[in-house]
């Protein structure tokens, strides 16, 4: 292929080109051939050219070649247009113009598609004469240049909407300044796709609100009211996303039209196109969430609330109803498998689990109706209940087959203001449980699935009602009603009874146990029975048991119904199968449940997930000599179950470990690239520093460094639970690892400084940041200050007060008593450091509800009696006089 000043192509190279087009979109070929083939012709410089060309000038080619030269050539220059020769970037620009007012509607719809790559790849700067050929488009009265250049200019402004809010050197104005009256002017044309392709342009920009469009605010929300009655859906449903945009970004400028905004939504609520009718809704929730005045949707409710009860029932279309159809009998596909991610270990007072929702299923009308009855019930409570109870007991007091979809609605209702509306429903609460108890074992699966959440949300009443002799009743039809559901034949219905029940483990915890071994021959019942998607739910299930009910699950009875099933899934199971994850995972809360219990297990369990981290970290360097693929996941699950099993068996792991090489596994993944690595590794580390602190005492040196460095992260936001776990891992190796204080003050006093200056921020910018390392950060330096006193003290003022607000915030235990260890430790040795801070420090020692410590309680009275002495001039009694009665109360214990 041939380099020229004036580009032409060759007839040859044409044909060939588009003969490998034609193979490459008939449906009989051999794709993957053809794509390689396509690829080898990558490495000509004018392959692009050649594509530009056929998609712009092949006038008697196939429109469907043309389309795909288009589409090849999109993809190829969003990864080679910044690298390509000038002169073929300005021919491919020069033949894509030409093309926006194509006749036929593919080719103007794809030369949108490649203008914004080379837009997002070059800049508007770069290309002054698509700006000229837009406007020259949008200004012509042929309606194919108008649609052609208002079909690119939206794809712009969906790709790179700030491309068009720079100054542009020869253009008067911003391209946003020049388009924008023309993109209003569009609002009144004849034609819906150019209302519907302005519109949506604009939308584009509310997130930004460029200067222009705010100064034009009310030309658009003029317009908005227009286009609200427009006879196209899909322009009406831009006109419900312009107002949930607004009332996001700012909802001043809708405040003096709010009544007619809600009047609108209301209607298109009902909307016959589902898809308008679900813009629409999502309305209520944002209002709400802005909180905004609640005055104004208050007189909409009585009318709002049928709407949301109507939309709540399942369309004919939904995909759930075609999904409920399948049995357990039926393997599940590989598209079943939701992608699963592992929660890396977190050491800290914050739950880091993200609840596992429908965020990967379809959002759809009826999903967004009940999260809207959800949030108006936490603001309006009780006071939706006049409106919408009778509707959902008309709805449940039907029992025809016809009517099920109805009834199903009525209870999703129900679990929807569980929450919202408890007070109010408090009275009749046993009746609504006690109808839905029976409706477990209905026909409908969908129904059944759906009763089995809609109980879950009332479990903390479930099991508060345990204490009289109906509700223990009660209870016991709710659990064993659940575990049934967990053997029904319907996969949904498995899945939605599984969850709902890991819902009543968390809620009910002791009170299972009288039920442990019914539950676990359920469980493992299922265990056997489940295809592979919602066996991962049965594990979460068992995983909650074992943290519900702890100890009490450590009998020989229980465990031999537990675990037989789960041993003969870790044998079946390969290194290399992602199935082991949940296991993984499921053994760790096993472990942690049944402490010295698990000894019989941990042999084995310790040395293969050795034997897997071994084999990534192999398989990340050479994957071809482990001949498995990298994962990382592998690591973090098996780290997290070593962790799991430091936690259950205590001292007890000692004799694993000593008889490993663990140290220079976890040495290595402590500095692994991947963040969840590193933090889950760090999580272990401090593990390890509580239970078999001999082990690490070798290393400690190297461990205290590696941990400190995992703290100077430039984005704290980004890298907190690093962070956190590092924080906590090197408070943890301090005070452990040796058999004294005076013993590690070596190896942790070279540390010490490089900690204390990335602590110190953190506690005095902690309003913006994660509690649990605000807290360890405060545990961690009163750690250092306990071991090392005289590297601390000089330093004291600039962070007394900041960390004495931190330790005001913890809870009572061994870690807050070693902090305060540390703050007496370096007051001792400079008292005169804490003067300025001493009604903080008051405020710290006056936080502990019971101290368990003598020592700890002897040491705060001679430090403050000090002080006493210190400020013998009246200063003390001043300093008392500025404290809270609650505080002055607490203080007086320590006989000052």
């Amino acid at each position: 292929m041939a380099t020229q000043a004036l580009w032409q192509p060759k007839e040859e190279g044409l044909r060939e080109i588009c003969g490998l087009l034609e193979q490459h979109i008939s449906p009989t070929s051999d794709k993957t051939r053809i794509w390689q083939q396509l690829q080898h012709y990558t490495q000509f410089p004018d392959f692009n050219n050649y594509l530009a060309f056929i998609f712009a000038r092949a006038q008697g080619t196939p429109v469907e070649i043309r389309q795909a030269a288009g589409l090849l050539l999109k993809n190829n220059l969003r990864s080679a247009f910044k690298s390509m020769d000038p002169a073929y970037q300005q021919y491919i620009k020069s033949e894509l113009l030409p093309c926006l007012g194509a006749e036929d509607k593919h080719i103007r719809t794809t030369v949108g598609t490649i203008t914004s790559v080379v837009v997002q790849q070059g800049g508007t700067i770069g290309w002054p004469e698509l700006l000229q050929a837009l406007i020259q488009c949008l200004d012509s009265n042929d309606i194919n240049h108008m649609e052609g250049a208002m079909d690119t200019l939206s794809k712009i402004c969906e790709d790179i909407p700030q491309e068009l809010d720079y100054d542009v050197p020869g253009l008067a104005g911003r391209p946003i300044d020049v388009f924008l009256p023309r993109l209003f002017q569009f609002f009144q044309s004849p034609h819906a796709s150019l209302r519907k392709l302005s519109l949506g342009s604009i939308n584009q920009f509310i997130m930004l609100m460029p200067t222009a469009l705010y100064l034009s605010m009310d030309q658009f929300l003029r317009g908005l009211f227009v286009l609200a009655c427009d006879p196209a859906a899909e322009v009406r449903k831009l006109v419900c996303s312009a107002f949930v945009q607004l009332i996001e970004v700012n909802p001043s400028f809708l405040e003096p039209h709010m009544k007619n905004v809600m009047e609108f939504m209301l209607q298109a609520n009902k909307d016959s196109d589902d898809e308008v009718a679900l813009e629409a809704c999502e309305f209520w929730s944002v209002y709400c969430e802005a909180q905004l005045n609640p005055e104004l949707l208050r007189e909409f409710l009585q009318h709002l609330i049928p709407i949301l009860l109507s939309n709540m029932v399942y369309a004919d279309d939904d995909e759930s109803l075609i999904d409920a159809e399948e049995d357990d009998s039926q393997p599940d596909r590989d598209q079943d498998m939701r992608p699963r991610f592992h929660s890396s270990r977190f050491h800290g007072s914050d739950d880091m689990k993200d609840d596992d929702d429908d965020s990967l299923n379809v959002w759809n009308l009826r999903k967004c109706s009940a999260a809207g009855l959800d949030i108006i019930s936490n603001i309006y409570r009780e006071e939706i209940l006049p409106t919408l109870m009778p509707l959902v007991e008309a709805k449940l007091s039907t029992s025809d087959d016809e009517t099920w979809k109805e009834r199903e609605a009525a209870v999703l209702a129900l679990g929807a203001i569980a929450e919202g509306c408890v007070e109010g429903l408090y009275p009749h609460l046993a009746e609504i449980v006690a109808y839905l108890i029976p409706v477990l074992d209905d026909k409908f699966p969908l129904l059944r699935s759906i009763t089995c959440w809609t109980l879950s949300r009332f479990s903390k009443f479930i099991v508060q009602s345990i204490a009289n002799q109906k509700g223990a009743e009660q209870f016991n039809k709710v659990l064993m009603g659940l575990l049934r559901r967990i053997l029904d034949t319907n996969k949904r219905v498995q899945e939605a009874a599984c969850s709902a029940f890991a819902t009543l483990e968390e809620e009910a915890a002791k009170e299972l146990a009288p039920y442990l071994e019914t539950i676990l021959q359920h469980l493992m019942c299922a265990f056997g029975r489940y295809q592979r998607r919602n066996l991962r739910i049965v594990y979460d299930a068992i995983s909650t048991l074992a943290d519900a009910v702890r100890v009490k699950l450590n009998q020989p009875r229980y465990l031999e119904i537990l675990m037989p099933p789960l041993i003969a899934k870790w044998q079946q199971l390969s290194d290399s199968d992602k199935d082991i994850f949940p296991l993984l995972e499921c053994l760790a809360s096993i472990a942690q449940a049944l402490g010295t219990g698990f000894s019989q297990f941990a042999g084995p369990v310790f040395r293969r997930c050795i034997n897997i981290i071994q084999s990534q970290q192999l398989a990340k360097v050479d994957p071809a000599s482990t001949g498995v693929q990298y994962d990382k996941e592998f690591v973090v699950c098996s780290l997290d179950l070593v962790s799991g099993l430091a936690e259950g068996l205590g001292s007890g792991i000692e004799s694993l470990v000593s008889q490993s090489n663990l140290s220079d596994v976890l040495l290595q993944c402590c500095v692994d690239d991947a963040p969840d690595v590193r933090q889950s590794a760090l999580a272990l580390l401090g593990d390890l520093a509580r239970f078999c602190p001999v082990y690490l005492r070798p290393s400690l040196s190297n461990f205290l460094k590696i941990a400190a460095k995992q703290l100077g992260a430039s984005d704290l936001k980004e890298s907190f639970s690093v962070t956190n776990n590092a924080c906590w891992a090197i408070g943890e190796l301090a005070i452990n690892v040796g058999s004294s204080i005076s013993e590690v003050r070596e190896e942790v006093s070279p540390v010490v400084m490089t900690v204390f200056s990335c602590l110190v921020p953190i506690l005095l910018h902690a309003e913006g940041i994660n509690r649990s390392l605000v807290e360890n950060s405060a545990i961690t330096l009163g750690r250092l200050a306990w071991v090392c006193p005289e590297i601390v003290s000089p330093h004291m003022e600039h962070f007394m007060q900041p960390w004495c607000a931190a330790l005001s915030m913890i809870r009572d235990d061994v870690e807050k008593e070693d902090a305060f260890r540390g703050l007496f430790a370096i007051v001792r040795l400079n008292p005169s450091g804490a003067l300025n801070s001493l009604e903080y420090m008051c405020r710290a020692i006056a936080s502990w509800h019971v101290m368990r410590s003598e020592d700890l309680h002897n040491e705060i009275c001679q430090v403050l009696h000090v002080y006493k002495q210190m400020l013998s001039d009246g200063s003390w009694e001043r300093c008392l006089s500025a404290l809270e009665p609650p505080v002055k109360d607490k203080l007086s214990k320590y006989q000052v």
